[in-house]
């Protein structure tokens, strides 16, 4: 089988390189980047690379064309009109990349050229669905879903005391779109970078968490009334990032003028900002993930609380977003590919959590992979 990976990034590139690990399949690597194609081929020799522009969607359903199955791992502002251009071409296919746009306005087309497209399926949204829905159908019924999740480097270092472990672009959209949250059974929308809280994690120390939009699909999917999606970051980050949305350095109008270019307040923070926030050679990130579910079984309040911490392998030189991102995605790909998940049109990746052998296949992949998910299950003793 013929595999594309569209988008060699800091997830994308070790996404392919695990695709073509196994030998099963024969997969090509596509970028505009030439020095992130050699990266790509450096870090596995079975690996295609070719230069693509995926600005373009006529170029890009003519790229795949070739292919039995495509990745698509571009930076989320063009994420949606890749994923469209992959399902005009008719081919199957899973997507990590974090757009705005409903993925279900696509389900109509996926089913009318008779494909499986799985979407937001990194860690999260991604796995973390997938747990989510696989733990509200072992209890009889959900009230609570906390969600805590965040991509963090090992060492805190000052100004930023943060790394942009995925596209820096999809950094600032979870802290300039608004989050959803569901309370009390109704929708609520608040400013990202609000309800902030600190938790503490032994092996990592306290972190600050924050709303974000990471519900997405499963506010339509599960059914619980209380459910929230918090990003965690090193305390005070959530501040300074506040700070500059306010006053206007992520905007994305072009209302500046530098010499005889006008531009937008985005444009020239992300100069500054994203060589900052580089992941240097040698350095270290982790990913941490706590998940809290709450519900009755057999008529006794019972908590699921899910927990991960995952960091850099320094034996394959892969940082963990990557491993928990892009791992997640591949085994979701072999699933697809050799027939173990078949639904057609846009499946969240929380239609993985029905499907008990998927959760197995995803489970036992991902352990494979060294990371490592611990639940634990009690009652909750009455107030």
């Amino acid at each position: 089988m013929k595999m594309i990976v569209l988008g060699a990034g800091l997830i994308g590139a070790p996404l392919a390189a695990d695709l073509a690990g196994d030998g099963r399949y024969e997969v090509t690597v596509a970028d505009y980047s030439e020095i992130a194609l050699l990266r790509a081929k450096n870090r596995c020799e079975n690996l295609q690379p070719v230069r693509a522009d995926f600005s373009d969607s006529e170029a890009v359903r003519a790229l795949v064309q070739d292919y039995d199955f495509v990745v698509n791992a571009v930076p989320g502002f063009m994420g949606f009109e890749t994923a469209k251009a992959i399902l005009q071409a008719g081919k199957n296919s899973v997507c990590i990349s974090f757009y705005e746009e409903d993925p279900f306005e696509l389900d109509a087309l996926a089913r009318e050229k008779d494909v499986t497209m799985i979407v937001d399926c990194g860690v999260s949204p991604g796995l973390v669905n997938a747990l989510v829905m696989e733990t509200t159908r072992k209890l009889d019924s959900t009230a609570t879903v906390l969600i805590y999740i965040g991509g963090l480097p090992e060492v805190r270092r000052w100004p930023s005391d943060y790394k942009a472990v995925f596209s820096p672009i999809d950094v600032i959209e979870e802290y300039t779109r608004p989050a959803r949250c569901i309370e009390n059974g109704h929708e609520v929308i608040r400013p990202a970078l609000s309800d902030r809280e600190y938790m503490f994690f032994p092996e990592v120390g306290t972190l600050e968490a924050f709303a974000s939009d990471g519900l997405r699909t499963m506010i339509k999917t599960i059914a619980a009334p209380n459910m929230k999606e918090k990003t965690l970051r090193y305390p005070g980050h959530a501040e300074n990032m506040a700070a500059l949305r306010e006053l206007g350095f992520f905007s994305k109008q072009e209302s500046i003028q530098v010499g005889n270019t006008k531009t937008s307040p985005l444009a020239v923070t992300a100069q500054i900002l994203f060589p900052n926030w580089q992941l240097q050679p040698g350095e270290r990130d982790l990913t941490v993930m706590k998940l809290i579910i709450e519900g009755t079984k057999d008529g006794v309040p019972t908590r699921h609380t899910i927990d991960m911490l995952d960091r850099y392998d320094a034996d394959t030189e892969v940082i963990s977003m990557a491993r928990t991102t892009g791992y997640t995605a591949a085994l979701a790909a072999r699933m697809v590919a050799e027939g173990l998940y078949t639904e057609q049109g846009i499946s969240p990746p929380e239609y993985l959590g029905t499907h008990p052998e998927c959760m197995s296949y995803l489970g036992r992949g991902l352990a494979e992979r060294g990371i490592e998910i611990i639940e634990i299950v009690q009652e909750i003793a009455p107030q």
